[in-house]
């Protein structure tokens, strides 16, 4: 990876790139792109766009997507799956199959994706459900116990990668305590350090070999009570000493309102704390730009995690998508259409 790259990944505005985008894109050379709701029509229009997009920078950068299922994907009907949130699914297959539905699931999303230029996936989910869990969040996760969510989250990543697609790891270091919405308002989490440990951190620790990974925009009082993970020194080393994540760490989106100041400043409070890249999701032209001016471009340690991820990209495997589908079709909801 080019020391030239930007420490940051950017979206755009509609379905197809503006020439204002192209010429910002071109001149900033972000890391790569993501993309939501507003940038898809259809496959031949998605295709389109991605390749425009790496045509801005002139290399085959990364095209990101939250395509979970559920509530948060992207692309839906009538041209892609409806999936079920991801605790539903797994609830109706039951605990020995949810594993093989999931990466099933994740095996179809990544054909989907591979198909229109989309080659990483912001998925999967480290984070426990429990009962106080925020609705924005608790039907997306995978589960209950460490070990639930550990096994499916693997068979998650596994599916993407086998499809040609990787997988961004979030939210580290866990998110399920969280009883706000960190869209709109800082949660935080009181718990003590051994309880953490024991289990929100516990998937994290188990999938630290992924390749990408995304924070969590929450205050742990057990770790630095006065900043959230993505600006905190605190934790972010708790992330790469203790976690031993090693891959990429992008922020969560920079532009939530959990954390406070300029876009400038968040850019580089969490650059400052250990983040590889910021990532930044509005497509808001002035926006980046604040970002772009504070990020800079990628120091050299992060431009080799980012070589070393994006290495892993490779050509989806042979399988017969129609016998996949059809092999989750037939467990109990298995098709996850809602």
């Amino acid at each position: 990876m080019s020391l030239g790259a930007g420490a940051f990944i950017l979206g755009c505005a509609g379905p197809s790139l503006a020439e204002a985008e192209r010429a910002f894109f071109a001149e900033a050379n972000p890391l790569g792109f993501i993309l939501f709701a507003r940038n898809v029509e259809t496959p031949d229009q998605l295709r389109r766009l991605t390749g425009a997009l790496r045509d801005a920078v002139g290399r085959d950068a990364p095209v990101l997507i939250d395509q979970e299922g559920g509530r948060v994907q992207r692309m839906g009907p009538p041209h892609w799956r409806q999936w079920m949130p991801a605790l539903d699914q797994i609830a109706a297959v039951g605990p020995g199959q949810a594993a093989r539905a999931m990466y099933l699931r994740s095996r179809l999303i990544a054909a989907d994706l591979a198909a229109v230029g989309i080659d990483t996936n912001c998925a999967p989910l480290g984070d426990l459900a429990r009962s106080e869990t925020h609705p924005i969040l608790k039907n997306r996760c995978y589960g209950h116990d460490p070990a639930t969510v550990i096994n499916v989250a693997r068979a998650t990543a596994q599916g993407l990668l086998d499809g040609g697609v990787l997988p961004v790891l979030k939210h580290i270091p866990g998110h399920g305590r969280a009883t706000v919405d960190s869209h709109l308002d800082l949660p935080r989490v009181t718990a003590d350090r051994a309880t953490l440990e024991a289990a929100d951190f516990a998937p994290f620790r188990a999938l630290a070999d992924l390749p990408l990974g995304m924070t969590a925009h929450i205050v742990f009082d057990a770790i630095d009570p006065d900043l959230p993970v993505t600006t905190s020194p605190e934790g972010i080393a708790l992330i790469r000493r203790d976690l031993g994540f090693d891959g990429v760490l992008m922020s969560d989106d920079i532009s939530m309102q959990a954390l406070h100041g300029s876009i400038g400043a968040r850019s580089a409070a969490a650059l400052a704390a250990g983040c590889d890249v910021v990532l930044h999701c509005n497509g808001d032209l002035t926006e980046m730009e604040e970002v772009v001016t504070a990020s800079g471009v990628l120091g050299a340690e992060s431009a080799a995690r980012a070589a070393r991820a994006l290495a892993r990209r490779q050509p989806p495997d042979a399988a017969d998508i129609a016998a996949l589908a059809a092999e989750l079709e037939a467990m109990p909801q298995g098709a996850g259409h809602g």
